[in-house]
C-alpha cells in the first residue's frame, strides 16, 4: 500500500512542514500575541505574567533531550500527536484563565507542545528517511517555521480584534488539535524499512547500508570538540539573532515612522525566508559549518551597520540582511550534526545540542536590554552583538570533526 511514485519520506517531510508551521505559529510566535491580551484582557501588569513566557522557553528547552530520544526510539508518531495535543491545550486554554497562574499552566503545556514540534522533532523524524538528500529535506521541513513567523502574528491579532481573544484561542487550538492529530497517526512513520522502504526511495537492487559513523551516546557526543563547538557556536548566534529580532522594533522606532517599521519587520521575515530557500537547492552541495560561518559573519556585517550608520536606508537595508542569515543558522544546526554524528545517534545528540542552544538563545532580549540601558542606546549592545557572531562563526569552523 505504501509503493507510491513519490517517495514515501517526502510525505513525512510535508507533514514535519505543517507540523512546524502549526508550532511556530501558535507557539514561539504565539507567546508575544497571548501575552498581550492577557493584559489587556484581564488588565495584569506585563511583569505579572511575563514569567509565563520565560517558562514556555526552559520546559521546551529541556524537554528537547528527551524528544530527540524518544523519536528515535519510538518514532514520530507519539511524539508528535502527544505535543499536538498539548499545543491544542494551551493555547484553547490561554483565552479562558481568570487568573495568573492558569496562565502559567497554559504556557507551561505550550512548551510541551512546542517542544514536541520543534526543530529537534522535525530533524529527528526526517533523519531515517533521506542519506542523499537529508540537507534539502530539512532544508524544505523548515520552511513551515518560516510560513509560521510570517502568518501568526497577523492571523492570531485579525482574530483577536474580530471576534474576541478567547473565541480566536479556542478555534486556534481545535485547528491545531485537527491537523495535528490525524497526521501524527496517518502520516507519520518511524523509518522506510517498516514498510518495506529505503533511504532516498533507492530500489532493494541498490539500496546500500549508508550509516558508516558507530553510535553515540549523549555524554560521549558531548565531549567532542565537534558537539561543543555546535552549542557554542549556534548558540552565541542564536543568542544574538532572538535579541536583535526582540529589540528590533525599539531600534527602529528611532528613526523610521510606524509604516516604515512594519515594512522593515515584515520584509526581514521575507528575507529569512529566501534564505531558507536558496539552502534548500543547495543543501546537499554545501558545507554546512562553511555556510554557517559566512551566514555569521555577514549576520555581524548588518549589526556593524546598523550600529554605526544608523540612517533610514541602512536601518531598512541591514535588517533585510540580517533576515537573510536568519532561517539558514536555524537550519544549519540540524545538518551539520546529523553530517557529523549519524542518522542512529542523531535524535538523542542533537536533543543535546538543542536544549544547550535555547537555553543560551532565551539570553538574548536580556543580553540587548541590560547593555541598552547601561550605555544610552544599542550601538554598544549591537557592537558587541557582531563581535559575538564573528567569535560564533570562528568557532563553527575550527570545531569541524574531521
Amino acid at each position: 500500500m505504501f509503493q507510491h511514485r513519490i517517495f514515501y519520506g517526502w510525505w513525512i517531510v510535508a507533514a514535519c512542514l505543517v507540523s512546524a508551521l502549526i508550532g511556530n505559529a501558535l507557539g514561539l510566535f504565539g507567546a508575544g500575541v497571548y501575552l498581550r491580551a492577557l493584559s489587556q484582557t484581564n488588565g495584569w501588569p506585563i511583569g505579572l505574567i511575563s514569567g509565563a513566557a520565560t517558562l514556555f522557553y526552559v520546559v521546551s528547552a529541556v524537554l528537547l533531550i528527551p524528544v530527540g530520544g524518544a523519536i528515535n526510539r519510538f518514532g514520530p508518531r507519539p511524539v508528535i500527536g502527544f505535543g499536538g495535543v498539548a499545543m491544542a491545550g494551551g493555547v484553547a486554554g490561554i483565552g479562558q484563565v481568570t487568573a495568573p497562574w492558569q496562565a502559567y499552566l497554559a504556557f507551561f503545556a505550550m512548551g510541551i507542545g512546542w517542544a514536541c514540534l520543534s526543530t529537534t522533532a522535525v530533524a529527528t523524524t526526517i533523519g531515517p528517511w533521506f542519506e542523499k538528500y537529508q540537507g534539502r529535506a530539512v532544508s524544505i521541513a523548515s520552511l513551515g517555521a518560516s510560513v509560521g513567523g510570517m502568518i501568526g502574528t497577523p492571523i492570531l491579532l485579525f482574530g483577536i480584534g474580530r471576534a474576541g481573544f478567547a473565541i480566536t484561542t479556542a478555534i486556534a487550538g481545535s485547528l491545531a488539535a485537527a491537523v495535528l492529530l490525524p497526521l501524527a497517526v496517518r502520516v507519520m512513520r518511524h523509518r522506510p524499512v517498516d514498510i518495506g522502504l529505503f533511504p532516498d526511495g533507492a530500489p532493494a537492487a541498490r539500496a546500500v547500508t549508508l550509516e558508516t559513523t558507530p553510535p553515540w551516546s549523549q555524554i560521549t557526543a558531548a565531549r567532542t570538540r565537534s558537539l561543543r563547538g555546535v552549542m557554542l557556536g549556534f548558540g552565541t548566534g542564536m543568542m544574538v539573532q532572538i535579541g536583535f529580532l526582540t529589540h528590533q522594533v525599539t531600534l527602529l522606532s528611532q528613526m523610521l515612522s510606524t509604516a516604515w517599521i512594519s515594512t522593515t519587520v515584515s520584509a526581514t521575515a521575507i528575507a529569512a525566508l529566501f534564505g531558507r530557500l536558496a539552502l534548500v537547492r543547495f543543501a546537499d552541495r554545501i558545507d554546512a559549518r562553511m555556510t554557517a560561518m559566512v551566514a555569521l559573519l555577514l549576520a555581524a556585517v548588518a549589526l556593524s551597520a546598523l550600529a554605526l550608520f544608523p540612517t533610514p536606508a541602512i536601518l531598512i537595508g541591514a535588517s533585510m540582511v540580517f533576515g537573510l542569515t536568519v532561517g539558514n543558522v536555524t537550519t544549519l544546526q540540524p545538518i551539520i550534526v546529523r553530517r557529523e554524528f549519524g542518522a542512529t545517534s542523531f535524535g538523542a545528540v542533537f536533543g543535546v545540542a538543542s536544549c544547550v542552544i535555547q537555553l543560551v538563545t532565551a539570553l538574548g532580549p536580556g543580553f540587548y536590554g541590560v547593555l541598552h540601558d547601561a550605555c544610552g542606546g544599542y550601538r554598544v549592545p549591537l557592537l558587541l552583538a557582531a563581535a559575538l557572531d564573528v567569535m560564533a562563526a570562528v568557532v563553527v569552523i575550527v570545531s569541524r570533526r574531521q
